[in-house]
């Protein structure tokens, strides 16, 4: 997946969680924190935190806490939740070749900070990441959590430590930090100011068994993967019109107002000019709705204190028959075996 526009990049909560969490443990004034980078409520993040918002994060929690290598302690914390759905994908991927490449596929789901690449030389591989954010405050913090990100979830999916030959950065050196504070968390040589943000290691890395992986699994998680791509894709190229009638449908779902009437009156629309609009951008209030209810059905059923006759009211349905039908026919399933299946999973 290709980055979006700047304006629509985003991380996603789980990722951003991570960052959160750190500060907590560190001792950081999480309410101050909030203020800097513009958000509500660190304790409670949304499902998509803007950007900026979290380089923001990023760069005012290494000032509070005078911390200049905040970005590798985030690094070293980030687990399977911090990766969001991609991350049960590598579980499931017999070697770190295939988990490299579903990484490449499936990245967007948690973040778009960067994207991924490898590149095979020999007997050297590298491990090299692109992002158009590094030269954003925060940045630096940035590049430090991936890498480190990256090797904490890859000695977690190896079971054991992997070689690492050197890593690179394309920022300079921080102000009164050693190399070997950084060579310590890598366990390899660090250069700072290199053309390109990158890890280098050996090329039989590559064909490592990743730990106890249940390839089984593999087909149906990357479809559901597969599935949450296609609509973030959907969502990031999407004409405002229709990112707008997303937003109130999911606004007006719980008071049983989201029918198109109601929906055009709400953008200052009739509801003709909505539907031609609509159909402009390649678009339908019914597919739009469906949609909307499709993705919120997911994310209420992941919520294990909301019933299924709350989640059929918050979605718009009268009777929670009509809700198990609609599940049916979106996921060939019932909501509760769903959410049975789901059960210990992020």
């Amino acid at each position: 997946m290709q980055l979006p526009e700047r304006h629509k990049a985003r991380v996603v909560g789980p990722y951003a969680k991570t960052a959160v969490d750190t500060a907590r443990e560190l001792g950081a004034d999480l309410d101050a924190l909030a203020r800097a980078c513009g958000l509500d409520d660190l304790q409670r993040l949304p499902d998509n935190v803007p950007v900026p918002a979290y380089l923001a994060l990023l760069d005012a929690a290494a000032a509070q806490l005078k911390a200049p290598l905040f970005g590798l302690e985030v690094g070293r914390r980030q687990r399977l939740s911090t990766f969001a759905s991609y991350g049960l994908v590598l579980c499931t991927c017999a070697d770190f070749r295939a988990a490299a490449e579903q990484t490449r596929r499936f990245e967007g789901l948690a973040h778009d900070l960067g994207r991924s690449e490898i590149v095979e030389q020999g007997e050297v591989a590298r491990y090299r990441w692109h992002s158009p954010w590094l030269a954003e405050p925060g940045a630096r913090h940035l590049a430090d959590s991936v890498l480190a990100g990256i090797q904490t979830f890859a000695h977690w999916l190896a079971g054991r430590p992997l070689p690492v030959i050197e890593v690179a950065f394309t920022h300079d050196a921080p102000e009164g930090v050693a190399a070997a504070d950084y060579e310590r968390v890598f366990g390899a040589p660090v250069r700072f100011g290199a053309p390109v943000t990158e890890a280098v290691f050996p090329a039989a890395v590559l064909d490592a068994p990743v730990s106890n992986a249940d390839t089984s699994l593999f087909l149906a998680l990357a479809r559901t993967a597969e599935e949450r791509l296609a609509a973030r894709e959907r969502e990031t190229h999407e004409l405002p019109v229709v990112g707008a009638v997303r937003e109130r449908i999911e606004a007006m779902l719980m008071h049983d107002r989201a029918r198109l009437p109601e929906v055009a009156e709400a953008l200052g629309l009739s509801s003709r000019t909505l539907q031609r609009q609509l159909a402009q951008a390649g678009a339908s209030f019914s597919d739009l709705l469906d949609s909307s209810r499709r993705a919120l059905a997911e994310r209420y059923l992941r919520d294990p204190a909301l019933t299924l006759t709350e989640i059929a009211f918050l979605l718009g349905f009268g009777e929670q028959s009509n809700f198990s039908h609609a599940f049916r026919a979106w996921f060939g399933t019932t909501p509760a075996a769903w959410r049975d299946s789901r059960r210990g999973l992020p």
